[in-house]
């Protein structure tokens, strides 16, 4: 719906027509006053959740843990030095949320994370980017044990396996609960001495160490190392887990070793441009995408436009790569957070408007190639492609930087079902003709995969990413789905 109640974020039918990452994690060790730190950090996260956020601290002094969980921006809640000062203590965690397990659209309040709990080993707070493909399955078995669950999320899987392990220490307990756990998962966790960080064995999700002076810090992207003046010391690996403390940092491999299927739709869209992720700028990855398209998908145009934000740096490697004029030719308007107008029809119909406006000067009469990210229900194309005709364009030629989303994605994304998903539905001509364009193009899965650095294109019997969203290849099989009945997968490995 347009509105939501105070505090939380505008849904309107652009954002429905995106996917959306499940959230963001963010974690600091060895700083006085760690949770401004993480604060800083969420805001720099804020496009990986937008639902809810949390911080907890820890303060060695009294040796209590303290939590903030609040709905909403974290603008709106973690910007005062009132709040900041109910969470003293030298390391911290925060969390930013967008939900997808748990129930779609549905954030309450004893979902929003950070978790904290007590264990006799002592307490420790955790928060994971991700999704756990048998967390059904896990919270029916630990249910019949006797587990009282206070939450919907799938996270709060492992704090109970966690408590049910014959462990010592939280990261050995930490160790047990994810060898149970299927699926992606990128989890920070505190304790009272140590900061941890763990990436599962596909390392779907990403997780990146930064260090400032004597403060070391685990981040889902580079760019919230970059608002707090940190360094990146290194991604964290595939399977991964690193324990800090103040002998400094320790690196160990708990689980099996697997080639790795790192998320490709981060470099499409999910993460941030100004992040680096594997030693690829992500904007370099996405203008790589638009060259890629304009050698595939060559058309005549007078310009090459943006779907903005996200589909700038493709329109801009097109517009290089073909040498047709790139143009600002529509507008977004950056201050549309949340509105409280009544959700009436006519007011839903201008969702797209209250964020995006074309500029009626530059698309007069031209032949336009719009570039945008993706197609997900094709909602957002039909409306925009109305926009760009009703002021006045000739022509309009959609390009799209990623392949064809044809398949849902279980591992930490807000994904429609199959069947509405536009591209599952209708051939490439038959998608022409129900968004009215003059032509569409999608980029090759192996374009895609030479954008990201794999000259070679994308090897079927040995993928680099997952990639399962375009090619139905899911890495890890989502049981809980399939149980249901809900999938029936083309292959998996």
């Amino acid at each position: 719906m347009l509105s939501g109640a105070p505090g939380l974020p505008l849904s309107s039918p652009f954002d429905d027509d995106k996917l959306h990452e499940e959230c963001g994690v963010y974690g600091v060790f060895g700083a006085q006053g760690a949770a401004s730190f993480v604060a800083l950090g969420l805001h720099a996260l804020q496009h990986r959740g937008q639902e809810a956020a949390g911080i907890v601290s820890h303060d060695a002094t009294t040796g209590e843990f303290h939590t903030v969980r609040r709905l909403g921006y974290v603008r709106d809640n973690f910007t005062s030095a009132k709040v900041i000062a109910a969470l003293p203590g030298t390391h911290a965690l925060g969390h930013v949320r967008y939900s997808t397990a748990g129930g779609k659209g549905a954030t309450a309040i004893r979902d929003v994370q950070p978790l904290y709990a007590e264990l006799n080993s002592g307490g420790f707070s955790i928060a994971h980017n991700g999704n756990l493909v048998n967390a059904d399955a896990l919270r029916a078995e630990l249910i019949e044990r006797g587990s009282i669950f206070q939450s919907s999320s799938d996270t709060e899987c492992i704090v109970h396996l966690m408590a049910r392990s014959i462990q010592k220490t939280v990261a050995e307990r930490m160790k047990d609960a994810l060898r149970r756990v299927e699926g992606a998962f990128s989890v920070v966790a505190i304790t009272r001495s140590k900061l941890i960080g763990v990436r599962d064995p596909l390392g779907v999700r990403p997780l990146a160490l930064g260090r400032v002076g004597d403060t070391w810090i685990l981040s889902s992207e580079t760019c919230a190392l970059d608002i707090v003046g940190a360094e990146l010391v290194r991604d964290v690996e595939p399977g991964e887990m690193v324990i800090i403390s103040k002998e400094g940092v320790e690196s160990i491999f708990p689980f099996t070793r697997a080639k790795p299927r790192f998320c490709i739709f981060e470099y499409v869209y999910f993460s941030r441009p100004d992040s680096v992720i594997d030693g690829l700028s992500v904007y370099e990855a996405r203008r790589r995408i638009g060259a890629e398209l304009a050698r595939e998908a060559p058309v005549e145009a007078d310009l090459v436009c943006p779907v903005p934000d996200s589909g700038t740096p493709a329109a801009i490697g097109f517009s290089q790569q073909s040498g047709i004029p790139f143009a600002m030719g529509i507008i977004r308007n950056q201050y549309v957070g949340r509105t409280f107008i009544e959700p009436s029809e006519q007011i839903r119909n201008m969702g797209v408007r209250l964020k995006l406006n074309v500029n009626r000067a530059v698309i007069a009469g031209k032949r336009v190639v719009l570039v945008d990210d993706s197609v997900v229900r094709g909602t957002t194309s039909l409306k925009i492609k109305e926009m760009v005709l009703d002021a006045g364009a000739r022509e309009v030629h959609l390009r799209v930087a990623s392949p064809p989303t044809v398949w849902p994605c279980f591992y930490g994304v807000d994904t429609p079902e199959k069947d509405k998903l536009l591209a599952a539905q209708m051939t490439e001509e038959q998608m022409r003709a129900h968004l009215g364009v003059d032509s569409i193009r999608f980029v090759s899965l192996d374009g895609l995969y030479r954008a990201c650095g794999i000259d070679e294109g994308r090897d079927a019997a040995a993928p680099r990413f997952c990639d399962a969203c375009f090619s139905g290849d899911y890495p890890v099989p989502p049981s809980d789905q399939i149980a249901k009945g809900k999938i029936k997968l083309p292959n998996s490995r």
